[in-house]
């Protein structure tokens, strides 16, 4: 379950870095350094946190997947096209790699007996970290920072995991539930421009 949802984020998250990288006109090094970095940097901390070998490290699949679809994108010009921030391919390849990384994030933490704050903070680092090391290189205020309910689907992903782990209920079938469920979430928030208040 850790690996295909690994998987699936790294696909969705490669495509929205790309489209972040061709919205900010970066040439192809640039290009190159947003996909790797979105796709992959949420990950590497995410190991590095729980002292182990990056998953990226040890397997050669993580790179592959990047690359294949940085091709995939180049060859079908979207790079060419007008900014696609914003737009329902964006938003729905962003959202599917926010939750496939909260819930590989979560599956770490409780791999490792973690108790609720650090699952909550692992799926956080794993969804958003890639991100934040991502839009701080091209000077940018992180995305998570500026729209209040990106982060919190994460951190209720990973809470719903690790209240499942306690009553014995992860399986592909809840795990399955809760990402359409978290997807769903986050699609309906962006969409009703959901945030969280300061007061």
């Amino acid at each position: 379950m850790f690996e295909v949802a690994e998987y699936i984020g790294i696909i969705a998250f490669a495509m929205s870095g790309f489209f972040v990288a061709t919205r900010n006109h970066l040439d192809l090094l640039g290009i190159l350094i947003s996909t790797f970095l979105t796709a992959l940097g949420g990950g590497i901390l995410r190991d590095i946190a729980v002292d182990k070998v990056p998953f990226t490290f040890s397997h050669d699949y993580p790179a592959l997947i990047v690359t294949t679809v940085l091709i995939l994108l180049i060859l079908f010009k979207f790079h060419r096209k007008n900014s696609l921030e914003n737009k329902p391919l964006f938003i729905l390849s962003d959202s599917i790699g926010l939750i496939s990384f909260s819930i590989s994030g979560a599956l770490i933490g409780i791999e490792h007996n973690f108790n609720l704050t650090g699952v909550v903070t692992m799926a956080f680092i794993t969804a958003v970290g890639g991100g934040i090391a991502r839009d701080v290189i091209i000077n940018e205020v992180p995305f998570v920072f500026k729209t209040g309910f990106y982060g919190t689907v994460s951190l209720i992903v990973g809470a719903v995991l690790y209240f499942l782990n306690q009553e014995n209920l992860i399986s592909l079938l809840s795990i399955t539930i809760l990402f359409f469920a978290g997807l769903s979430l986050r699609i309906l928030a962006y969409y009703k421009k959901w945030s969280i208040p300061l007061r």
